[in-house]
């Protein structure tokens, strides 16, 4: 069976079988990530806590991912997403431990989110350049929106099947369900024959490799643009497990199942903008696309800090969704593109580094103003930031050109 030309990375039987297990896994984690959230709220109601916390999520990315890119270009990918697979399972079913036995307290929730933030920093890399060598490059970008649709496809079943659960058996059940998510994984990679094994020769140390991979990015403009862009809307757009709970309890007045509602709202816009991106003929996005569908994102930031009603809020949510992931995958899909192999994984730990690594930053920011101002303040502040931040970056890119 020979899939259409947007899914056509499914014809890649390898690849194929590690998307549909990582689908499942990804739905297990957006209930969990809903469920923490949740959870936090519930011990503490604190929204600087619940910044706090997916600071310390984040942190490892910010701090350590440039070096985990260049651990990915020396180790075998297939084996190191086994070890952070398990890690992974480990840390939601430890979770899902005390959260059943009654003994759960807001630091085990800080402690284990700093545990995953750890498991993803390896993760991200390896797997990022791991999809390339199932796919090749020709059919790179159609692995790039099939992840990004599948992962935001997993944003809307996993908060909708977690706000159901939530509100009617607690919150245990959805971390034992994403800590067994990441078996079908595991069990998955075990049986590849591709190893992504590193490239053959001698090499440097891997202080000089990371150096080499950041000079790459830093020589090349286009690069340069979209991990500018990408480092823009991570910090002011993507703070969701922050933003959406607060807009849903503190402004519309919502319960756990609105609060699913609303992330699977965002989710059905993400999945949107991923499946554009895929549909599209073309192999490098157009930077004037990547600029637009960041000032699209951006503006919905603004208006949903006016929004104080949910029949406004769903289709805010869901034009925020797809302009944000539109503009992710399109330079996830260029930064690819762009990385020669032997830098791959060192470049694309610089695109999770800024995509997840500034994210602690966001979410701090976010939490901060919320507690002090409100939500809504939060939103209008950070879509004024990334608009004036997307406006320099274009301006830079017309002088360079001139």
């Amino acid at each position: 069976m020979e899939f259409p030309h947007g899914l056509r990375a499914l014809n890649h039987d390898e690849f194929r079988r590690f998307y549909f297990s990582q689908f499942a896994a990804q739905i297990g984690s957006w209930m969990q990530n809903v469920a923490q959230a949740w959870l936090v709220l519930q011990l503490t109601n604190s929204p600087f806590k619940l910044g706090l916390l997916a600071t310390l999520q984040f942190s490892p990315v910010l701090l350590f991912s440039i070096v985990s890119g260049a651990v990915a270009d020396r180790l075998p990918k297939r084996p190191l997403l086994v070890v952070t697979q398990t890690t992974l399972a480990c840390q939601g079913l430890l979770l899902a431990l005390l959260v059943t036995t009654g003994h759960v307290e807001y630091w085990h929730v800080a402690v284990l989110g700093l545990f995953l933030g750890f498991a993803n920093v390896a993760d991200q890399p390896a797997r990022q350049s791991f999809v390339m060598e199932l796919v090749g490059r020709a059919d790179v970008s159609s692995a790039v929106a099939l992840n990004s649709a599948g992962f935001n496809l997993a944003r809307i079943i996993g908060p909708a099947i977690a706000g159901v659960v939530i509100g009617r058996f607690g919150v245990g059940p959805t971390f034992l369900v994403n800590g067994l998510g990441f078996v079908a994984v595991i069990v998955t990679l075990l049986r590849m024959k591709t190893q992504g094994r590193p490239a053959s020769g001698p090499r440097a140390s891997i202080f000089e490799e990371i150096a080499e991979g950041v000079r790459y990015a830093a020589g090349t403009p286009r690069l340069r643009l979209a991990i500018g862009l990408v480092f823009v809307v991570s910090l002011c757009v993507f703070n969701f497990s922050v933003y959406v709970p607060l807009l849903a309890k503190n402004v519309l007045g919502l319960g756990a199942e609105g609060f699913g509602f609303l992330m699977a709202s965002l989710g059905v816009g993400a999945v949107g903008g991923a499946l554009t991106v895929g549909a599209r003929a073309v192999r490098h996005p157009s930077v004037r696309s990547m600029l637009a569908s960041g000032v699209l994102a951006l503006s919905m930031l603004l208006a949903l800090g006016a929004t104080r009603r949910i029949e406004l809020a769903v289709p805010l949510l869901f034009f925020t969704g797809y302009w944000g992931i539109m503009l992710m995958a399109s330079c996830n899909t260029s930064i690819q593109l762009q990385a020669p192999d032997a830098l791959r994984g060192r470049v694309m730990s610089i695109y999770t580094w800024v995509s997840g690594g500034v994210f602690p930053i966001g979410a701090f920011i976010v939490g901060t103003i919320s507690q002090w101002w409100g939500v809504s303040v939060a939103f209008v502040w950070n879509g004024t930031l990334g608009l004036a931040a997307v406006a320099a970056l274009a301006l830079w890119w017309h002088l360079r050109r001139d």
